[in-house]
């Protein structure tokens, strides 16, 4: 004989409440990136984000940086190296003209057809007005000209940039709080980052907290 309607759904609430119970919670976990990979041209994770802009005071912060500026560029060593930073799997935006006092009249202001600027064509300034370091889009680029064959170091790009830099902290955010990761070419990078020297085609992938579904292993370096 079948027990009462109430008793039967009586029983299966009761039933189900102790599963629940009984149950350990569900935690999303973060996507495991792909180091090596290639993210492609102009394919962010989340978004372009203008977390940190153009310092105002260029020249002032080449100096912090140990460099030297110029009125022109030099390019009896020029070399490209590539940066990309991720917070949470969103690209952020490495501003065009740091290292380049964009505001004197002998720099050159360009239109790119993504609607960014570059800034560059420097013929020759009154005084100087551009570092043998700095970026003259926001491709992620970061150009050393100079006139002496002296590698230069992330870390005097971040101090242009006026962003900190150190083993466990990447602006405000800061380890064990936020995992921070730093990968060249793809591999996992352990070192001092402030001591990665930019040499050519070098590609830095800075991942701050979740990463992205992809580590960028290479850029495009074909625009001079």
């Amino acid at each position: 004989m079948s027990r009462p309607r109430s008793l039967r759904l009586a029983a299966c609430v009761a039933g189900l409440a102790a599963v629940i119970v009984g149950c350990d919670p569900i935690v999303p976990t973060a996507p495991t990136p792909s180091p090596g990979a290639t993210l492609p041209a102009g394919q962010p994770a989340n978004g372009p984000v203008a977390k940190w802009p153009a310092p105002s005071d260029p020249i002032a912060r080449t100096t912090a940086a140990g460099l030297v500026a110029e009125t022109a560029e030099r390019l009896a060593f020029h070399v490209h190296a590539h940066l990309d930073v991720f917070i949470d799997g969103a690209l952020v935006v490495v501003p065009a003209g740091i290292g380049i006092n964009i505001a004197d009249p002998g720099v050159s202001e360009f239109d790119l057809p993504d609607g960014t600027k570059s800034y560059g064509g420097i013929q020759g300034c009154g005084q100087p007005c551009i570092s043998p370091l700095h970026t003259h889009d926001e491709t992620g680029v970061i150009h050393t000209e100079s006139a002496t064959p002296t590698p230069n170091t992330l870390g005097q790009f971040f101090t242009e940039w006026g962003v900190p830099l150190s083993a466990t902290c990447v602006g405000e955010y800061c380890a064990p709080q936020t995992v921070i990761a730093i990968y060249l070419n793809g591999t996992p990078f352990t070192g001092d980052p402030t001591a990665i020297q930019l040499s050519n085609l070098l590609e830095i992938a800075i991942v701050i907290g979740t990463p992205p579904p992809v580590i960028p292993a290479t850029a495009d370096f074909s625009q001079p």
